[in-house]
């Protein structure tokens, strides 16, 4: 059973959702502040190409869920042992249903707006109120936070000592702050997961399940945010896709170079086989 694949130098888990979830819980147990989980979609991972800081970000998360279907579709293709997407929104959920289960945890969330951090807050308090919202925040909006918001937001997440720490400010935004901060930062286990503040909220509706079976969750939304949504899916995706067809030529290739290798081998091993043994009985022979 594996637990992680490479797809494009990035290691994804393939461990399902339960499986991500038990080691979400790992985590959180194992004693040591600073593990972040983060998402791989064919978007995130065409500007993590062009983006040295978030491509360390998604390498060296802890935990990299398949979230999008275009990872699926790449796993598929390249043969590749990873069988069911997971999103942020399920494993959110997941690990909440676990941990409510088991006594709950203390959460805190960073990110979005305080009207949305409210939402949020009374939703949780409804479907898990064993789970503990022990602090929220909402950061400026601003391009890159300074020293000073840095250090707010820290103090304010180490002064509430949360369990978990769901950041939620936008990829490549969050991974990146996580990576940054997690050194001071007092907390097993971090999450980013961007929309998903809004989802829970209900602030912004999520694709039904039909168009996530289709594994087209993106299509509805980008009818609602066209100018967003474009360069996400209509230019990372081609480039992900040239990716993914190079990727398949490669392996093609190697494995029909291997296999002539192999069997020009097995034909000289061969040859010189039956030589031998021509000679033993020739040798035989004028005894």
């Amino acid at each position: 059973m594996h637990d992680v694949t490479n797809i494009f130098g990035y290691q994804v888990s393939c461990r399902g959702i339960h499986g991500d979830v038990a080691q979400a819980r790992v985590f959180m147990s194992a004693g040591r502040n600073g593990c972040y989980m983060a998402c791989a979609n064919p978007h995130s991972l065409v500007v993590a190409s062009q983006d040295d800081h978030f491509c360390s970000s998604l390498k060296e998360a802890n935990l990299l869920l398949p979230d999008g279907t275009g990872i699926i579709v790449a796993a598929r293709t390249l043969n590749l042992p990873i069988s069911e997407r997971v999103a942020g929104f399920e494993f959110f959920q997941g690990l909440s249903e676990s941990l409510a289960k088991d006594g709950g945890a203390r959460y805190f969330f960073l990110g979005s707006s305080n009207h949305v951090l409210n939402l949020i807050t009374e939703r949780l308090n409804k479907e898990y109120p064993e789970i503990t919202v022990c602090g929220t925040y909402s950061p400026p909006f601003k391009s890159e936070f300074s020293a000073e918001d840095n250090a707010a937001m820290v103090a304010a997440i180490n002064g509430a000592r949360p369990d978990v720490l769901w950041v939620g400010m936008t990829a490549p935004k969050q991974e990146k702050w996580i990576r940054e901060q997690r050194g001071k930062l007092q907390v097993p286990f971090c999450g980013a997961i961007g929309a998903v503040f809004d989802f829970y909220a209900g602030t912004k509706e999520r694709s039904s399940a039909v168009w996530r079976r289709l594994g087209l969750e993106w299509l509805p939304r980008f009818f609602k945010e066209p100018k967003r949504l474009w360069e996400r899916n209509m230019k990372s995706t081609p480039i992900f896709l040239w990716w993914l067809a190079r990727e398949k030529a490669r392996r093609v290739v190697k494995s029909y170079w291997l296999g002539n290798k192999l069997c020009e081998y097995l034909s000289k091993t061969a040859v010189l086989d039956m030589d031998k043994a021509n000679s033993r009985k020739l040798n035989s022979e004028t005894r």
